[in-house]
């Protein structure tokens, strides 16, 4: 494997779990330090002895995200321990799914509260330590926050929203030499959708939906990341990058 983030610290939100530890046993095994940040603090934990245990570097942070206290204070230490944040990967959120005539609004404002609220919060918390120039920020969107897809209503509205607020700051930042930009996973084979898959013929049903015939994997998501983290993509920015075995590219059914 490449050593792309030598020198680099990377500051990662849910990194306890899924996506979010894929991506930080990633971005060590290319060199970076990674401040591993969750609301789960023994899980970040674990997933720092796992960055060590595979002769990489990293700490466990603990965080809520749409908590603009703890954000600041996370922030801050991981810049203190690290000397230094290069990469921001905004990855933290919760999934519901409902139409709207059947959400409740208590989870309409969870979703809202830690999808978009963490999002900018983690963002406005992380900025003042961004190296500049060369910081990158990536949020987690997701397909639903670039096509419909039933069901819903809260989640897509939060990841429509993600995508819009990355736009902006790519714009915002540009100037600093900051990029910004949206990994848009499909479905990914993670602890978020283990109650989807559970229903075998629901989830071969949703396999076909996908050109290339499988889910995501975790890992998938964390090489896009790592790409837009990268000086490979020194030159994308404000960009939603959709990874998802071409779900969003069309019906894959001979019509």
């Amino acid at each position: 494997m490449s050593a792309r983030f030598i020198d680099r610290a990377a500051f990662i939100t849910g990194a306890g779990s899924g996506i979010g530890r894929a991506t930080a046993l990633r971005l060590a095994a290319e060199g970076a330090t990674v401040a591993a940040a969750d609301i789960d603090l023994p899980s970040a934990e674990e997933t720092v002895a796992m960055i060590q245990q595979a002769g990489g570097k990293g700490f466990a942070v603990e965080c809520d995200v749409a908590e603009e206290g703890s954000m600041r204070a996370a922030s801050a230490e991981a810049a203190r321990i690290a000397g230094r944040i290069d990469i921001l990967f905004n990855n933290a959120g919760v999934a519901v799914r409902h139409p709207v005539g059947e959400q409740d609004v208590e989870g309409l404002d969870r979703v809202l509260r830690v999808n978009i609220r963490g999002a900018f919060l983690c963002a406005k918390s992380v900025l003042p330590y961004l190296t500049r120039p060369g910081g990158v920020i990536i949020n987690t969107a997701s397909i639903v926050g670039l096509v419909g897809v039933r069901n819903r209503a809260a989640y897509s509205l939060s990841k429509g929203a993600v995508i819009t607020l990355t736009k902006n700051m790519a714009l915002d930042y540009a100037h600093e030499g900051i990029r910004v930009n949206a990994v848009c996973p499909g479905f990914v084979d993670t602890g978020m959708t283990k109650g989807l898959f559970a229903d075998a013929q629901k989830a071969e049903r949703i396999r076909l939906m996908h050109p290339l015939g499988r889910f995501a994997t975790a890992d998938d998501i964390a090489a896009a990341v790592a790409f837009l983290a990268s000086d490979d993509a020194a030159f994308i920015t404000g960009q939603a990058l959709a990874v998802d075995g071409g779900f969003t590219a069309g019906r894959p059914e001979d019509v």
